[in-house]
């Protein structure tokens, strides 16, 4: 899990984080009816929701082309803007985790997770568009990309 602690060192503020409770990881399992990505667990689980401000700034200053992260949700608003975002147009069948700056978010496709797997791809999802692209083949790989900014 060396690229999550290193994605948490490089970019998480310096806000105090609080690991998320395994028990409470299960229950929105349980919610999902749904197994979310061991990768992402380990994150949530030792670091809790990562605030990751400086991305935007990065990307902005290197002219990359990649859509920055700025917060992960919190366990209730991982459940709730999942449904929400359904009702207002995303397409069904995915599991928000994180956000933009600008209303986009990140997530999984249910459809991944109907098996317990260490890492699954991330998805995009554009909120004006309202349309989901495969951003990363894996969680992992996903903050990689972080890391080599």
């Amino acid at each position: 899990m060396n690229s999550i602690d290193l994605f948490v060192k490089n970019w998480g503020s310096k806000h105090s984080m609080l690991p998320i409770d395994n028990h409470d990881i299960a229950e929105l399992e349980s919610k999902f009816n749904a197994f979310l990505p061991d990768s992402y667990k380990y994150l949530i689980s030792k670091y809790g929701l990562v605030h990751t401000p400086n991305v935007l700034t990065k990307i902005c200053d290197l002219g990359v082309d990649i859509s920055e992260v700025q917060d992960f949700l919190s366990l209730d608003d991982v459940f709730s803007l999942s449904k929400l975002y359904e009702m207002s147009g995303m397409p069904k069948g995915h599991v928000l985790f994180a956000s933009d700056c600008k209303g986009n978010m990140f997530c999984f496709k249910l459809a991944d997770c109907a098996v317990k797997q260490a890492d699954i791809p991330v998805w995009f999802y554009d909120h004006d568009a309202r349309t989901v692209k495969k951003v990363s083949n894996t969680f992992t790989k996903w903050l990689e990309e972080f890391n080599e900014l």
